[in-house]
């Protein structure tokens, strides 16, 4: 018989058991052990990250470049507008709500805590080949060059860098996360903080459900207004998708179910042949939803100024790094973990939190990515009829969706 695999959540889930827990009794030696392991494994984050923002960014950005057609620019422009909504709808509903919500909460800084601050018994310095600005720069430049000179050389090298970050990721980063996360809630549980941070995780689990509910209500009320379409019944096709994605976390894998939901839906067979997998990879309203409410109850719990200017620049440049990172497992955060440290100010244990809780409702925010799609595929299909250029299936012919 085949052994049945732990899935990331469960593994998750019991590391910051098996963390909260052992932090009450460990020695002091033998949480410095951890602390090392975190150490390196943090400086390694810090290393790979502007190399993994190279590698997943910028073939994704060749890839849209391909057949530069109407029906891609005007897919991909939606994509990124319902993400920059769900970012803005999302920071303006956690500054309304955190004040009073998470009241109580605070994240001391381990430094001023009631426990003598344990310490690494060393660490490796492993400064990085270029800062997180510097190689989204550069990922923009090669992404767009490759799509323009449509050259093979770059292209194929490109793809073969961003197979290496996928196998470093999905072979060290994510089977390690397990490991980092039980030291952080370690070294928290040590400190006599963990009670604050459990009940900080409840709330936002629960909040950020209900934000996700009603964000998908919004999208589709739009969808029905441009399509002149019962929004309430594009959701409850759209339903399905939603608990298919919530089984798999997956967005690749909910493909074939949100494809035919949105032809039940009356999207033309061959635009959302087009429209579904593309959003899949660009389209990413509950990953960043996610990322900003965590970020935003970390940065209030540890006392760190939240403004406005820095969160919006913050949401522009999360949904443009996390293009193509939802088709590797925890890419999403992986990639977003740069901005949050370069923007926001995150060090090592903010981080580990956001990782914890954004795995922790890592289905929840690939079911409002997916169901989302199905809203953008009808309002497509909608600009496509209402243009009445014949042009369809010649532009779809350009993308490479049919022949």
């Amino acid at each position: 018989m085949k052994k049945k695999k732990i899935g990331l959540l469960p593994k998750i889930v019991i590391a910051i058991a098996l963390g909260i827990a052992c932090g009450l009794f460990f020695p002091g030696w033998l949480v410095r052990i951890f602390l090392t392991i975190n150490g390196l494994f943090s400086n390694f984050l810090g290393f790979i990250i502007p190399l993994l923002i190279l590698g997943l960014v910028a073939p994704g950005i060749a890839d849209l470049g391909k057949g530069a057609g109407k029906l891609l620019l005007i897919t991909a422009l939606l994509a990124y507008g319902f993400t920059l909504f769900s970012g803005f709808f999302t920071y303006f509903a956690s500054d309304l709500s955190y004040p009073w919500l998470l009241k109580d909460a605070e994240l001391q800084p381990l430094e001023t805590a009631a426990v003598e601050p344990l310490a690494p018994y060393f660490t490796v310095m492993m400064p990085p080949l270029m800062d997180v600005m510097t190689s989204l720069v550069l990922a923009f430049t090669l992404g767009l060059g490759m799509s323009v000179i449509n050259g093979a050389t770059l292209k194929g090298a490109m793809e073969d860098f961003k197979d290496i970050i996928n196998k470093v990721i999905t072979g060290v980063i994510i089977p390690l996360l397990p490991l980092y996360i039980f030291g952080i809630f370690l070294n928290i549980s040590n400190s006599g903080q963990v009670s604050g941070v459990l009940g900080v995780f409840v709330k936002i689990i629960v909040m950020i459900f209900f934000l996700t509910i009603v964000l998908l209500f919004i999208q589709f009320f739009i969808a029905g207004i441009v399509s002149k379409k019962n929004p309430f019944r594009l959701f409850r096709n759209m339903l399905p998708a939603y608990m298919t994605a919530l089984g798999t976390q997956s967005s690749a894998a909910t493909i074939p179910v949100t494809l035919e939901q949105s032809i039940k839906n009356g999207v033309n067979r061959e635009l959302a042949a087009f429209v579904i997998p593309l959003c899949a990879t660009i389209h990413l309203s509950g990953s960043t939803m996610k990322i900003v409410a965590c970020a935003m109850a970390i940065m209030l719990m540890s006392g760190m100024p939240i403004s406005f200017g820095v969160m919006a620049g913050f949401i522009f440049m999360l949904g443009i790094a996390m293009v193509a990172a939802p088709g590797v497992p925890g890419g999403a955060i992986m990639a977003a973990l740069g901005l949050l440290q370069s923007m926001l100010g995150f060090d090592e244990t903010a981080q580990g939190l956001m990782i914890a809780l954004y795995i922790a409702m890592d289905s929840f925010g690939t079911a409002c990515n997916v169901t989302g799609d199905g809203a953008i595929a009808v309002i497509m299909d909608r600009i496509n009829k209402k243009s009445n250029h014949t042009g369809t299936r010649e532009e779809l012919e350009e993308v490479g969706v049919v022949e």
